[in-house]
């Protein structure tokens, strides 16, 4: 699911910043790694597994966050034909962790890289994830290669997987990309993002797949209050997130076939969701015909109309529900599929912030190798949805605690003023509880009063937010 993205700035003293380190303190998030995992992952470092075979050769560019160095990917991209070849290098951290030892420990407590609107805390030290792991230009690391052959529409062909050396020549950012790209200066293989990340978003409507492009919120201080703004998404941030999907889908038909794997799986989303979405699309004044999709109606709207990107962040709910479905001996689970994929699919591209997908990189190369997984992944495999899942709540519970409480310091200032909403849920149990949407900003907070009136606009009034002790809360007005 994407996470609800948030950005904070501003002095680490800020009444906001010091409410998020408070809350890391509370969830005991522990930053710091403990003195013999931060050992082993200098040694790790300096002596890493490597590979015979040799593809340096390629040249590899990176595209992220223009701040980012933890880098799981690399990419070249070629025409191959009259299709195309998308090679793709995943960072490979079992190159650098031991299995059972002090680095797999830390890892399995910890799951996932942690993200506060003003910090990370990292799956693995930095010495690692942002040394000697990532894929960082003009330095040889060991990698993942991902080798797969598309058509000219963007279907899949052939596909390989297999340890490599790799050399990423450029270290390259969204906004650039993008630029050159619109400016048509963009040389092959970057000018082929578009050619082949429209091509795939092609694929993705054909069947019925969902890409949100939730925009991002950034809160800045000035004037010793906070002000939200939003940047949506660039195209190439999509197109680049389409490589991204086209080899988890790669990555989980190579599963399916060699009979033992790990998938990101979603059920459909059951009506009451899909009845709630609606609502909140009646009070953002979003038209959404009942014969229309819900994979239909996201392919129409606007990050940049402030009505769509607040109705973009409550989509995300749809999402909610995905887990991890392993199996092995050739026997499948009930369910293979992803619903917003809409196709099978597993976490493989981001080893360096997400436990699972070192787990699948094992399970798939052993697969193109034509052997069986290794012990210490199939010792681990039943185990692993449920540590996932355990990893996922604690994100969540930062993600949920975090946008409350940069919502409280937005609001902090405004206690008592009146604004347009709309009650999207009302607790069945408790009817004078609800959820409010507010049109401007783009904030969500509980509510409370005698009538609410489930799925209509009205004028609620800010009663409380205090990033520092609650969270918050409006009544009707």
């Amino acid at each position: 699911m994407p996470r609800r993205k948030i950005r904070v700035t501003g002095a680490p003293e800020a009444p906001l910043r010091s409410a998020l380190a408070a809350l890391r303190t509370e969830l005991g998030v522990r930053g710091a790694f403990p003195p013999e995992v931060q050992e082993a992952a200098e040694r790790a470092a300096k002596a890493p597994a490597l590979p015979a075979y040799d593809a340096t050769d390629i040249p590899f560019f990176t595209l992220d966050p223009p701040a980012s160095t933890d880098l799981d990917q690399a990419t070249h991209l070629s025409r191959q034909g009259t299709g195309y070849r998308v090679r793709y290098a995943i960072a490979d951290v079992a190159a650098f962790v031991v299995p059972g030892g002090a680095l797999d420990a830390e890892a399995l407590r910890r799951v996932n890289t942690l993200y506060f609107p003003d910090e990370k805390i990292p799956l693995h030290p930095t010495v690692l994830s942002e040394g000697a792991a990532s894929l960082l230009p003009d330095q040889v690391r060991p990698a993942a290669l991902w080798t797969i052959d598309l058509d000219a529409d963007g279907r899949t062909g052939a596909v390989d997987v297999r340890r490599a050396l790799v050399r990423s020549r450029a270290k390259l950012d969204y906004a650039r990309v993008q630029r050159q790209i619109d400016a048509g200066t963009a040389e092959e293989p970057v000018a082929l993002l578009k050619e082949i990340g429209e091509a795939r978003e092609r694929q993705e409507a054909e069947r019925g797949g969902i890409s949100l492009n939730v925009p991002e919120q950034e809160i800045t201080e000035r004037d010793h209050t906070y002000v939200l703004g939003y940047r949506a998404p660039l195209p190439a941030e999509g197109w680049n997130a389409q490589l991204s999907l086209l080899t988890g889908m790669a990555a989980a038909d190579l599963m399916i076939a060699h009979g033992t794997g790990v998938l990101r799986t979603l059920p459909a989303a059951p009506d009451g969701a899909v009845a709630r979405l609606r609502r909140t699309a009646v009070a953002l004044h979003i038209d959404w015909p009942h014969h229309m999709s819900y994979a239909a109606l996201i392919r129409t709207l606007d990050p940049h109309d402030t009505h769509h990107a607040a109705f973009l962040q409550e989509c995300t709910a749809l999402l909610r529900g995905a887990g991890y479905t392993v199996f092995r001996d050739g026997v499948l689970p009930a369910i293979t599929t992803h619903a917003a994929v809409a196709a099978p699919y597993t976490h493989c591209t981001a080893p360096l912030r997400r436990l699972a997908d070192r787990y699948a990189a094992e399970i798939c190369l052993a697969a193109v190798a034509g052997q069986s997984p290794p012990d210490w992944v199939l010792d681990a495999l039943d185990a692993l949805p449920r540590r996932m899942a355990d990893g996922a709540r604690v994100a969540g519970t930062v993600e949920r605690e975090c946008v409350d409480i940069v919502e409280a310091a937005l609001l902090k200032d405004r206690v008592g003023d009146v604004f347009d909403g709309c009650v999207v849920d009302v607790d069945e149990h408790r009817p004078t509880v609800g959820t409010v949407q507010l049109i401007s900003p783009a904030v969500i907070g509980r509510i409370e009063g005698d009538r609410l009136p489930l799925g209509e606009r009205l004028r609620v009034r800010l009663a409380q937010a205090d990033p520092g002790t609650s969270k918050v809360l409006f009544t009707v007005a």
